[in-house]
């Protein structure tokens, strides 16, 4: 009896494990995504950067603008990704056994992971941005 219900759980399990593999390349793709568009919209600012660090703004400053404007298109991302994933899990819910409709440890660390990538992407080609000279910065095109 015990290996009859382990044989009808397998199907089951390899089931779950393909899901979560596809699931982690699709969060990685995303990510990589992410900042590859993060990158780019950061580089094109890069005329503007130098502008601001010629009038004298504080590179802390320049990353707090690129940063908070960078945040609200995330922030709507991340509720729609959320709500879309929210009413997905409903129709999967059938599916998987002993994990409930919503899983806060999940949605916490796709959400973590995602504010991250982000934060890293727009901080890395900001800072290089920030140490090219305002007059290179302003010639760039």
């Amino acid at each position: 009896m015990k290996s009859a219900f382990r044989r009808k759980l397998q199907g089951a399990e390899y089931g779950a494990l393909c899901v979560s593999v596809l699931g982690f390349v699709a969060l990685l793709l995303a990510c990589l995504g992410i900042v590859g568009l993060v990158a780019y919209a950061v580089s094109q600012r890069t005329k503007e950067i130098g502008i601001r660090m010629a009038l004298g703004a504080k590179p802390a400053q320049v990353l707090s603008a690129v940063l908070g404007q960078l945040s609200r298109p995330v922030v709507i991302g991340l509720l729609v990704g959320a709500s879309g994933a929210t009413a997905l899990s409903h129709v999967l819910r059938q599916v998987l056994y002993g994990i409930s409709n919503l899983d806060p440890i999940a949605y916490l660390s796709a959400i973590g992971l995602f504010v991250i990538t982000v934060a890293l992407a727009a901080l890395l080609p900001a800072r290089r941005a920030l140490r090219v000279d305002p007059m290179l910065a302003l010639r760039y095109e």
